[in-house]
């Protein structure tokens, strides 16, 4: 598997990327002088932050644990807010192993067993490859706005930009298994912090943003760090190599033939 996205079969569209950037810039400063704005409305706005219209990243992923530290290496390609696409490609013993998410579908793929297994949904909000993320932090899912009820319960003003905190409470038999999520991120879309709070309201791990820049045209946080707050030593930390948005890409890029590097 090579580590380039030519062989997704697609190419960034660059006059697409200005545009969508230049309308982007318009419309947040509209919104920004207004204050009714619903938390869902925020929500979608900081999940279109970092996906587009479609994306293709590359990362590095390092999981700290009191005896041990891992690095490794994988490619996000992802379309609209459902679908996604992860494959490690380093280090050698985990490259091609990939995990497929379609609407409410998910699979993951091994090279070693050659076959795809298709996950239950709770699953996605589970550890993802021994790390401290779950799929749906790693692929930027709409999970939060399918399964989640959102409230706004700060919001303060510093350097231009509004800070909001909201708080997200699952709806009934929604398929994850937090009792509460919170986030904090900025009036132009950057997620700051996001808290993870087990069935009791007690929080349980945290996701802090760092080296906040530019990034594919948009700003994002370069690194991201998921933390156990209940044992300091255990932490994931994930770092963008590259990122490019709204590229066009074949559908078969989100089929089980691509999952398996076919």
């Amino acid at each position: 598997m090579h580590r380039t996205h030519r062989s997704y079969e697609f190419r960034l569209t660059y006059r697409s990327i200005g545009a969508a950037c230049f309308v982007s810039v318009l419309y947040f400063q509209a919104v920004g002088a207004t204050f009714d704005v619903t938390a869902e409305e925020l929500i979608a706005r900081m999940i279109d932050q970092s996906r587009g219209l479609s994306s293709y990243s590359e990362l590095n992923m390092t999981v700290n644990r009191p005896q041990w530290k891992r690095t490794s290496s994988f490619n996000v390609l992802t379309r609209g807010r459902e679908d996604a696409l992860i494959r490690f490609t380093a280090p050698a013993k985990d490259a091609g192993n990939a995990t497929l998410k379609v609407g409410d579908t998910m699979w993951t793929y091994s090279p070693k067993i050659r076959r795809a297994v298709r996950l239950p949904k709770s699953m996605m909000s589970q550890e993802w490859a021994g790390s401290d993320f779950s799929y749906n932090d790693l692929a930027r899912s709409d999970k939060l706005l399918a399964y989640y009820h959102h409230d706004i319960v700060d919001q303060t003003e510093e350097d231009g930009l509004t800070t909001y905190t909201i708080e997200s409470i699952p709806k009934e038999n929604a398929p994850v298994v937090w009792g509460k999520e919170r986030i904090v991120f900025r009036s132009d879309n950057v997620l700051l912090e996001q808290t993870f709070f087990d069935q009791a309201m007690q929080p349980v791990k945290t996701m802090r943003a760092y080296e906040i820049q530019e990034l594919g045209g948009r700003m994002l946080a370069r690194r991201m760090r998921m933390s156990d707050l209940e044992k300091p030593d255990r932490w994931t930390e994930v770092e963008y190599e590259s990122i490019e948005f709204d590229i066009e890409i074949n559908d078969r890029n989100f089929t089980q033939f691509a999952l398996r590097g076919e």
